[in-house]
């Protein structure tokens, strides 16, 4: 989104050199290494002080950037001196939601928000120009990036919001302003931050308690919390069932899963039906492109939009992704990140698929709370009990199986295990466990 630097002090109250309103900004970074030509960049001052990148920035292309009151550099013709750099990008995003139209889905939920933002994403682009979330960019930082580098001419987006506690994503909807909100589930993610399930479903639930009386929510008629979340609603309510159920406003029957895990299932709305080929992998996808499709019919797209989006929709790097290693062996990489509702959807995936072997290598799950080391054994004996001939847990003995310290270990266990082309593996894990380490070991077939 384009800005003049004029317009980017005015509205965060910031201080610039005169020679400098006049200058055109296209887009905003918080990232020296990502920033582009023409770009803003906003040092962040965090547990490392972004201010000390501006060179990083300015050598990159960067066109303008915020400064914080007392820092270096406030004297620069280019910087727009703010007293706080973080709020000033929140408070610019709120002028770059100005320029965008009233088709701004948001989306949360323990599970699948990225997947669903994701194929949200996909069909909007069938027709043009959309803002789209990048990866996972859901907080306070992510949401303001995502509204100040959509395109000028968008005419539909989606922004995903996550939250790590109370409060979290009403404070996002108030930047984003979304007219739908999509909750895709309540799991047990982030327990460890919010106690309880019915505390994670209010804090999402603020998603849909900020819709303005015209918008649509979103929500899953599977879930036990569904009638929970509905109290929160003052706009209208599409449901979605992947389990058939056809009280539900969309929902799937005659669901399919062909050998590289892409579902077909029949979609159901409001008495119509339509067929629907997922490009993303994994049974589990059918919930997300139910919540698509509910969310983009709230925005105007069209059944057509919808069958080829889903069809060609490309997932965020790390999720459900079906490589061949070296040794012909064919490996699921969901290392992005895992709880136990997601974990139970990668085995379930990993025993789809064609073998003679299926062998997981699960990294820990974090922030589960008091139900951690229970959470990680029932995970493990899920997928005992669906037919893993081995579950290997890198550097988390609460699995109960045998445990690798670390992912060298798991490399030589592979080579052990002389895993061939009848072989199919898992590797997933917590962000924190950064288990895709194991992926490219594994591809480039050593160490």
């Amino acid at each position: 989104m384009r800005f003049t630097v004029a317009e980017i002090a005015d509205h965060v109250q910031g201080r610039v050199a005169s020679t400098s309103r006049d200058i055109e900004i296209s887009g905003v970074s918080i990232d020296s290494r990502d920033t582009l030509p023409g770009q803003l960049f906003v040092p962040i001052v965090a547990e490392r002080d972004g201010h000390a990148f501006i060179d990083a920035a300015r050598a990159n292309g960067a066109t303008a950037w915020l400064v914080g009151e007392g820092h270096t550099g406030d004297d620069d013709e280019r910087a727009i001196v703010v007293a706080d750099t973080t709020r000033a990008l929140q408070e610019l995003s709120k002028l770059a939601r100005t320029r965008l139209p009233d088709r701004i889905v948001g989306v949360t939920g323990s599970v699948g928000k990225t997947s669903t933002k994701d194929l949200i994403g996909a069909i909007l682009r069938t027709r043009g120009n959309a803002m789209v979330s990048v990866k996972s960019f859901n907080n306070e930082l992510g949401v303001p990036l995502t509204l100040t580098n959509a395109p000028d001419d968008t005419w539909a987006g989606v922004v995903e919001m996550g939250a790590r506690g109370p409060r979290h994503i009403q404070s996002l909807c108030e930047l984003a302003r979304p007219s739908v909100g999509v909750i895709t589930n309540v799991g047990t993610a982030h327990l460890e931050m919010f106690g309880s399930r019915e505390v994670i479903a209010d804090s999402k639930s603020e998603l849909i308690a900020s819709l303005p009386q015209h918008g649509v929510a979103v929500l899953n008629l599977d879930s036990d919390l569904y009638a929970r979340m509905a109290t929160f609603a003052a706009s209208p309510i599409t449901s979605f069932s992947a389990s058939g159920n056809p009280q539900a406003s969309v929902y799937a029957t005659d669901i399919e899963v062909d050998a590289e895990l892409r579902a077909t299932f029949t979609a159901h709305v409001d008495g119509d039906r339509f067929q629907v080929s997922l490009g993303a992998r994994g049974v589990h996808q059918v919930e997300n492109a139910l919540a698509a499709i509910a969310a983009t019919l709230s925005v105007g797209a069209t059944e057509d939009e919808i069958v080829e989006g889903l069809a060609t929709s490309d997932l965020s790097p790390m999720r459900m992704e079906l490589v061949t290693l070296p040794t012909g062996s064919r490996l699921l990489n969901d290392t992005y990140n895992a709880n136990p509702v997601s974990m139970r959807a990668a085995i379930d995936a990993l025993v789809q698929l064609p073998a003679g072997r299926r062998i997981a290598f699960l990294g820990p799950m974090a922030e589960l709370g008091p139900e951690r080391e229970s959470l990680h054994r029932e995970v493990a004996s899920y997928g005992l009990a669906r037919g893993v001939d081995h579950i290997f847990a890198v550097g988390e003995p609460s699995y109960g199986t045998t445990v690798l310290e670390d992912i060298d270990a798991a490399v030589d266990m592979c080579r052990e295990l002389a895993i061939g082309p009848l072989d199919a593996l898992l590797v997933k894990g917590s962000r924190v466990a950064a288990m895709e380490r194991l992926v490219h070991q594994l591809l480039e077939g050593s160490r």
